[in-house]
């Protein structure tokens, strides 16, 4: 099983640099792909992923990418309120075959994979993008690593121990300041590229300590959330890592928060 794991975890990282480091359409094909494939995952957990909601989703899903794709970004509020109006109006005029939750979980579901999902390849787009995509990698899985030693080394009080018992507080705030060294570190080596950034070692530090910070709730999110509907993985796709969301969870979290953050400091 460590073996499997470690080489698709090998596999993982080559992928990721050859299709983060090309960018454009292959990065945004790939993105698009990996979000409608999470999608289908999270709608299969929830057991609504071969119905007409789910098909109003993979739908939003494919639009938003479209938006994304032809710049867009101005008609994504339009989109979701026409994607809440589509979800209703089924609700409505099938009722009461679907539940509350089920039309709730399709709508969130769109939003929760496929939009924060989405940051990755816009963050790859923005002025200096090339560099401060990398941010996201350090900050999640970079995160998990540091919080997985300090967590060892020094753990002593459970963060969650409901929901992840092996989490401490002492591994958490380890991931984080792993991650912002990271961030500061690479800046050292690469900050005077980004010549849109007024700081950049300030700026990656930063960037990828709220980050990692804020993957940990992912992590927790998507754990939360198998945990409530009883199911040990997202998927098999990935083989020892289970599926697209099982492996990319803190990711849908830390892309957008990249962006934010560098967004506010550029």
């Amino acid at each position: 099983m460590f073996a499997t794991r470690l080489i698709s975890g090998i596999i993982l990282v080559i992928l990721a640099v050859l299709i983060v480091g090309a960018g454009g359409s292959v990065l945004f094909a790939v993105n698009g792909a990996v979000s409608m494939v999470g999608l289908f995952e999270l709608y299969r957990v929830l057991k609504i992923e071969r119905t007409p909601l789910a098909a109003i989703g993979y739908l939003a899903c494919g639009a938003y990418y479209g938006l994304i794709w032809f710049d867009g970004h101005k008609y994504v509020t339009l989109m979701a309120i026409a994607v809440l109006m589509c979800l209703m109006s089924f609700y409505v005029f099938t009722f009461p075959k679907y539940k509350t939750e089920e039309v709730t979980a399709a709508f969130f579901g769109v939003f929760y994979v496929a939009v924060m999902l989405s940051y990755l390849y816009q963050v790859r787009q923005m002025p200096d993008g090339c560099y401060l995509v990398w941010l996201i990698f350090f900050s999640s899985w970079g995160c998990d690593t540091c919080a997985y030693c300090a967590g060892k080394l020094l753990g002593r009080h459970k963060m969650t121990p409901v929901l992840s018992p092996k989490k401490t507080i002492e591994g958490a705030v380890g991931g984080v300041a792993g991650s912002a060294a990271l961030g500061y570190a690479y800046a050292v080596i690469l900050g005077q590229h980004m010549m849109e950034l007024r700081n950049p070692y300030a700026a990656c530090a930063l960037a990828c300590g709220v980050a990692a910070l804020i993957s940990q709730v992912g992590d927790l999110a998507a754990s939360a959330i198998k945990r409530n509907h009883q199911v040990k993985d997202y998927g098999h796709l990935i083989p020892g890592h289970g599926g697209i969301l099982d492996r990319f969870d803190s990711m849908i979290f830390t892309a957008p928060a990249i962006y934010l953050v560098i967004t506010l400091m550029g």
